[in-house]
């Protein structure tokens, strides 16, 4: 006997839809496209509203003296949120750049600002002031 030559009838082509591998990866560039467009978005929104964020306590020093090789006598002028107390770090730098005192000053919750003449101690005469900023407490 010989072997049947009778073939089975395939599937209609286009009856179940069957999707090819260019289709299928055109899908999942679109997907990765979108979700990396709402990361970029997220991150952004998050980085804006970061920058933007009202701080609740902002310094300058308007006056600085340096009173000794020792002492550096400045003018801490602090604006705050009414009853936020805290601190600010203050930083001088000697002649050739290097950091010759460094300190953290109370600012306490009275008022919504505060003006104070603080002495910053040094390793050697200081010839800037400046403040690296202030950290409200919790």
């Amino acid at each position: 006997m010989a072997p049947s030559t009778r073939t089975t009838p395939g599937v209609p082509e286009g009856r179940y839809s069957r999707r090819t591998d260019q289709e299928a990866d055109r899908r999942l560039r679109i997907a990765a496209v979108v979700c990396g467009a709402l990361f970029l978005g997220l991150f952004g929104w998050l980085g804006v509203s970061y920058l933007l964020r009202e701080t609740t306590m902002n310094a300058t020093v308007p006056t600085f003296e340096s009173v000794s090789d020792s002492e550096l006598q400045l003018q801490l002028s602090v604006s705050k949120s009414e009853g936020t107390a805290g601190s600010c770090t203050v930083r001088s730098q000697g002649a050739d750049g290097s950091v010759v005192g460094m300190s953290d000053f109370p600012v306490p919750a009275a008022g919504d600002r505060y003006s104070a003449v603080v002495t910053l101690r040094t390793t050697a005469r200081g010839t800037t002031a400046e403040v690296l900023g202030c950290t409200p407490a919790k």
